[in-house]
């Protein structure tokens, strides 16, 4: 979707604490806690080894943790000390991984519920693919994110208890310390800038695989008619390939930060060897246990990189999901479940509709409930948008309306056609059996309504060859429906929502002209108390239109038969 240009791109820490649930933020501190517990008990744990291998020791510790050395005393502090660091590992491992997983659910719940509550004009610039991508993969990346700060916080936890009980045990060989963390953490931001556009790249990558995933078997069909299978195998191999080329740069740069981290690491456990030959006074126990407990850093040198990298690489991908969050919020109260018997016909004195550019106006248009408007124009003219006003789904520039209860504001007439049904002309019914499909839109049918609604659309016949009936699979090779028969099933679902307005956007242009006749004139039947808006190219449906719609680049032209409902609108208004 098209944005504008960001202010300022924020620290990834930042970017991923700002996402996350504030009712989270209680457990991260307990997940803090838990790994500061078992840093503690970790770095006991390894002081205890030196009386264990070396029983004449001179470190000046209090007596509980260093007991004499010639009892069983050390050893059992030991394997408590460890048992009780395995344990609060073990405990934090597991609440990071319910807050991993909850972290990633709440994101795309989220977001998913921001794209189903966004008014239609919101999404003119949004693709499917990248939709796609931001409920799916890109997620995943942000979740990557906050696993990576859970590895940090446990190495910094760690790194910062080990570091005080070495200074403890001896200050002058933490002296060089310093110097080594700032060397330390030069390296860790190293190629940083390079890692953020590796990732954005990464991102914008994935979107296009999705665009070339969409809709694979008519893809397919489209690309062997032409015979171009070959450009399509390039096209998609060229996305593929660049994806490849910064995934395989992503663990360039965590492998070339990870080994100036290790050299440095290794430059500092010589440079303390060296400091203590020459420094008087430290004793070979100190030595050794400060090697120990630095020792217990060497593990986290290799996955902090790491972590950084995926901390960084999770920026963009949050960015893509909070433009996604900073869509409006349509208004609310357009689908309530009003009695579509209180519908009450509506005139339309004057609108002008936008999209397309030069805008589409509209006058005198009449919509009385069982009857059926056609709306009529070339391809791309703006018929969808149109009607989507008509539905309520997006304001008009201008709007003039009235009924029997007086002057009608859009929001009032929104309000009056709130109970609707649209189905459009791609509509892919992602349900897994017919009944389910049917019993979306009317959860509390039973099959006798079901089967009734089906044999209105013509598909009766269809599932009684079917051994499974209503419960035939929609997606399985040996039950799969055509075109024709998935619209005719989607059409079912509005004669079972009964609506106040239906607007059918092409929904019958896989059907042949005598079958779309069939099952329109089947709908204005079942549907007396319907507002019915179809948008077809057949000039044949002309002949069961009250009202016709013709769109072209010069004007708009309404035309209505003469009814005995259009004469009852033209009454009221020249009534008192």
């Amino acid at each position: 979707m098209a944005t504008g240009p960001t202010e300022r791109t924020p620290s990834p820490l930042r970017a991923l604490l700002d996402t996350l649930p504030r009712g989270d933020r209680p457990k991260i501190a307990m997940y803090v806690a838990l790994s500061l517990g078992s840093a503690l008990a970790g770095s006991v744990a390894a002081l205890l080894l030196v009386p264990l291998v070396q029983p004449v020791h001179d470190l000046s510790l209090p007596h509980f943790l260093l007991p004499a050395p010639d009892s069983d005393a050390p050893a059992a502090i030991f394997a408590l000390a460890t048992a009780v660091f395995t344990l609060l590992r073990w405990q934090a491992a597991r609440l990071g991984a319910r807050l991993t997983a909850g972290y990633g659910l709440d994101l795309r719940r989220r977001v998913q519920a921001r794209l189903v509550d966004a008014p239609l004009p919101a999404l003119a610039d949004a693709t499917s693919a990248e939709i796609a991508n931001v409920l799916t993969h890109n997620t995943e990346i942000a979740v990557q994110g906050l696993s990576a700060l859970q590895q940090l916080l446990v190495a910094g936890t760690t790194a910062a208890v080990n570091l005080a009980f070495a200074f403890w045990v001896s200050p002058p060989l933490m002296l060089a310390v310093p110097v080594f963390a700032a060397a330390g953490l030069l390296a860790s931001r190293a190629f940083g800038r390079e890692q953020t556009e590796v990732a954005r790249a990464y991102v914008a990558g994935m979107t296009r695989l999705f665009w070339h995933s969409e809709d694979l078997p008519r893809r397919l069909r489209h690309v062997r008619s032409f015979g171009r299978e070959d450009a399509e195998k390039a096209s998609y191999g060229e996305v593929a390939a660049g994806l490849c080329r910064g995934y395989a740069r992503q663990f360039e740069l965590i492998a070339s930060g990870r080994l100036v981290l290790e050299l440095v690491c290794a430059a500092g456990i010589a440079g303390l060897f060296m400091l203590a030959r020459r420094w008087h006074g430290i004793d070979a126990a100190s030595l050794v246990a400060v090697c120990l407990l630095l020792g217990r850093l060497l593990p986290y040198v290799a996955t902090t990189r790491q972590s950084f990298q995926q901390l960084r690489s999770a920026v963009p991908a949050i960015e893509l999901w909070r433009r996604y969050m900073e869509l409006p919020v349509a208004q609310s109260g357009l689908h309530g479940a009003g009695d579509p018997s209180g519908a009450v016909p509506v005139h339309i004195d004057h609108m002008l509709v936008r999209p397309p550019v030069r805008g589409i106006e509209v006058t005198n248009i009449a919509l009385v409930p069982g009857e059926l408007t056609l709306v009529q124009g070339d391809s791309g003219i703006g018929k969808t948008s149109l009607v989507d006003v008509l539905a309520g789904m997006a304001p008009p520039e201008t709007f003039s309306a009235w009924s029997d209860q007086g002057s009608l504001s859009f929001d009032a007439y929104r309000a009056l056609v709130r109970k609707g049904a649209y189905v459009s002309q791609g509509v892919r019914l992602w349900q897994h059996s017919v009944r389910e499909c049917l019993a979306w839109a009317a959860p509390d049918a039973d099959d006798a309504t079901l089967r009734l609604a089906l044999a209105d659309v013509g598909l009766d016949h269809r599932l009684d060859d079917s051994a499974e009936g209503l419960d035939t699979a929609l997606a399985d090779a040996s039950s799969r429906l055509s075109g024709g028969e998935l619209q005719r099933l989607l059409l079912a679902q509005v004669i079972l929502r009964q609506p106040r307005l239906a607007v059918l956007d092409e929904a019958t242009s896989a059907l042949d002209a005598a079958a779309e006749l069939n099952v329109l004139a089947a709908l204005k039947r079942r549907l007396p108390h319907t507002i019915l808006l179809v948008v077809s190219h057949r000039p044949g449906v002309a002949a069961l239109a009250e009202q016709s719609i013709a769109i072209d680049s010069e004007r708009t032209v309404v035309s209505r038969k003469k009814s005995p409902a259009a004469r009852s609108i033209v009454a009221l208004r020249q009534g008192p």
